[in-house]
């Protein structure tokens, strides 16, 4: 798995629009965050900038477009978040995380049995 950067959460935002389809230039992705993000088009140039020097995107010129794609896949950056959380939140272990959440969140009986055979066979 290639070392992952860092990036935030407004900066997840554009990155999933850019998984879903991709090549995209800069006006394609600030309309598609437009539905949900009252971001001005400078604010999502401005952080495309910035995934661009975290090597996160890449960059190719079309005639006078600058079209931007990941470099990195979702799984890639989903598991590098979920380390880095893990580690900060629970020391890196995974049984109290688990213990967390069938604690804290209304499991299903269906939740439980999916989780019971995930770690039947992981062990």
């Amino acid at each position: 798995m290639p070392q992952v950067p860092d990036i935030s959460a407004a900066e997840w935002k554009i990155m999933k629009v850019l998984w879903v389809k991709s090549p995209q230039g800069a006006y394609d992705i600030a309309d598609a965050l437009n539905r949900t993000e009252a971001w001005h088009p400078n604010t999502v140039r401005t952080m495309l900038t910035r995934l661009r020097q975290k090597r996160v995107l890449g960059v190719k010129k079309y005639k006078n477009l600058y079209l931007y794609h990941p470099l990195v896949s979702e799984e890639d950056c989903i598991h590098a978040q979920s380390e880095s959380f893990l580690q900060r939140l629970f020391g890196g272990s995974v049984r109290p995380l688990l213990v967390h959440f069938v604690k804290r969140q209304r499991l299903t009986k269906a939740d439980l049995e999916v989780l019971r055979r995930i770690l039947e066979e992981e062990s």
